[in-house]
């Protein structure tokens, strides 16, 4: 399984960056760092836009499975039947969803660990697992701007001035992920401010809770990661983070361009 991982996404994905940074990024990693994540977020925005889309059909059905799920409360097996005819009715699958999701999280790990692994080479980059077509620029140039060194991780017991640029990075990434979440919150809250929690009594409903949970869960761990690890890490996580939060706004804002006029009825 580790030797297909390599073969198909790793390995491509290394090599997309050691060639960016020998071609287009005028020798600075941090750059080639940023063009590859934004490569990366636009070759997976048609999924995107399939996970919003189910996301929207199944937020839409949340009144009717919430009926179901009271009416036959008693009876899981009726229920579960129930609901099978009711996503059918609707032409929705509950796990359309998940592919694009699960996509996003291998290219996450797979960029996660070509960056984990040439900061912890040193920032050399490893010949022989470059393709025949990418140029060997050999030693890589640390620096990002020249300001931050992009193999560094910080010393909370001994930081200095040079330090302030990386700092700000990471706070910048752990901000980012908060605003992330928030945005997300204000969706939720936006569905279900007309809607009575009949089904839970009144109680809080667990998906609202563990929204907000993450909404300081999320930043601490950026937080943890911009200081353990290397900082190209924390920079690929600010870009990451950042195009998300214009993607879901603008598919947000489109969404009813993207459901079948039937869905709406």
């Amino acid at each position: 399984m580790t030797a297909i991982f390599d073969a198909f996404v790793y390995n491509p994905v290394y090599n997309l960056l050691i060639f960016v940074y020998s071609v287009f990024s005028w020798k600075d990693f941090g750059i080639a760092i940023i063009i590859v994540t934004l490569i990366i977020k636009f070759l997976l925005i048609p999924l995107s836009k399939k996970q919003i889309e189910s996301q929207k059909k199944m937020q839409e059905l949340q009144p009717k499975i919430k009926e179901v799920q009271e009416k036959y409360k008693k009876d899981k097996e009726k229920q579960s039947r129930a609901l099978l005819e009711l996503y059918k009715e609707n032409k929705t699958n509950p796990f359309s969803g998940c592919l694009p999701l699960i996509v996003q999280l291998v290219f996450l790990i797979a960029i996660y660990r070509v960056l984990f692994n040439v900061s912890n080479a040193g920032l050399k980059v490893d010949a022989s697992a470059l393709y025949a077509f990418v140029p060997d620029p050999g030693q890589i140039n640390k620096m990002f701007l020249g300001i931050i060194d992009l193999s560094s991780t910080l010393n909370l017991s001994h930081l200095a001035l040079r330090d302030l640029p990386q700092i700000i990075l990471v706070l910048l990434a752990a901000g980012s992920q908060y605003v992330q979440t928030k945005m997300l919150m204000g969706v939720k809250k936006e569905e279900n401010k007309n809607k009575k929690q009949v089904a839970s009594g009144g109680k809080p409903d667990f998906s609202e809770i563990m929204t907000k949970q993450m909404l300081y869960l999320g930043p601490l761990l950026t937080l943890f990661i911009g200081i353990k690890f290397p900082a190209g890490l924390a920079l690929y996580w600010l870009i990451s983070t950042g195009f998300m939060i214009a993607q879901q706004y603008y598919l947000t804002k489109n969404t009813e361009n993207l459901i079948p006029a039937q869905s709406k009825k």
